[in-house]
């Protein structure tokens, strides 16, 4: 990837596409297009169409998408099936029209089965159930996925996947119904010091284990990819380390100052019960995650946007 080529990063003002634009601009790239969401709706095959034709991108980083946490993907399955379908189809459909070099989509953990060997292996997918909770967003990101392995097989395109891990890092997404485990709680314990709590709420029993990979490290990887990687087979990237909830509700506590206690409330759904992927394929290739869970979480809550992320959320 020339570093004067035409690069087009879908859904550069979420989390992930933001970590990507600060990335490419950092490796001295500098011809990225971008669009907002209000500018050009991805779910729209004419309007996709139409961008393609006239903007003729190089390369394309596909990191739009509609994601949410375990509530979200209960409450709206519609939403997340139907639009995730809608982006990745005419996006991947378009590139491959219009000539693209090269394309890298971005797929969720969340898409092996629920009961899989630990850690993940690439070769895992659709070998077992879905985890219910998620199941229509895994759908869709399987479906990305595949899409991505038909335009190479039938046209020769060089189009990758890769699959990260659960993510966290700066314009993450702090609603408390809406969002991932790991925002969800460090607003918690914030909101609880705050307001001077005596305890903070944990949904599930906290004894799931997940993943979790700063979304810079992501970027990283995402970029190492795009300039060292060809295959059919989908990537995992993550750090190949876990967590318990428990324990990182008590990380969190002890960044945020939180004095008080922790309960957990089993009532609320624990999802799967393990989530670690093997990266070793990602380490062959020379790429290692280099920002430890503990010293992201603190640079992510020392981010002067935090206090405006909250109000937004």
């Amino acid at each position: 990837m020339e570093i004067s080529a035409k690069i087009y990063v879908a859904g550069h003002r979420g989390m992930v596409g933001s970590a990507l634009l600060r990335r490419l601009q950092a490796g001295g790239y500098t011809n990225i297009i971008t669009r907002t969401s209000d500018e050009l709706d991805l779910r729209n095959q004419a309007a996709v169409a139409d961008f393609f034709a006239a903007e003729r991108p190089e390369y394309v980083f596909l990191t739009a998408a509609r994601v949410g946490g375990i509530n979200a993907n209960n409450t709206y399955p519609a939403e997340f099936l139907y639009d995730n379908l809608l982006i990745e189809s005419n996006v991947i459909h378009q590139s491959y029209l219009h000539g693209v070099q090269k394309l890298l989509f971005l797929g969720s953990s969340c898409i092996y089965p629920k009961l899989a060997p630990q850690p993940i292996r690439e070769e895992y997918l659709l070998t077992g159930l879905l985890e219910p909770t998620n199941e229509p967003y895994a759908v869709a990101k399987i479906a990305g996925i595949k899409l991505c392995q038909a335009y190479r097989k039938q046209y020769g395109c060089s189009f990758i996947a890769a699959m990260p891990t659960n993510l966290y890092g700066p314009n993450d997404n702090y609603h408390l119904q809406n969002s991932h485990v790991l925002p969800a709680l460090l607003r918690k314990f914030h909101t609880a010091v705050e307001q001077e709590a005596s305890t903070v709420e944990v949904w599930g029993t906290g004894t799931p284990r997940r993943e979790f990979l700063h979304v810079d490290d992501l970027a990283d990887a995402c970029l190492h990819l795009m300039l060292h990687y060809n295959g059919s087979d989908a990537i995992n990237i993550g750090t190949g380390e876990d967590i318990s909830i428990g324990d990182l509700a008590r990380l969190i506590q002890r960044i945020t100052g939180f004095r008080g206690k922790v309960r957990f409330n089993a009532l609320m759904p624990d999802g799967t019960p393990r989530k670690l992927l093997d990266v070793s394929r990602l380490n062959a290739l020379g790429w290692r995650a280099s920002i430890p869970l503990q010293e992201g979480i603190k640079s992510v809550y020392a981010l002067t946007e935090w206090a405006e992320q909250l109000v937004n959320a």
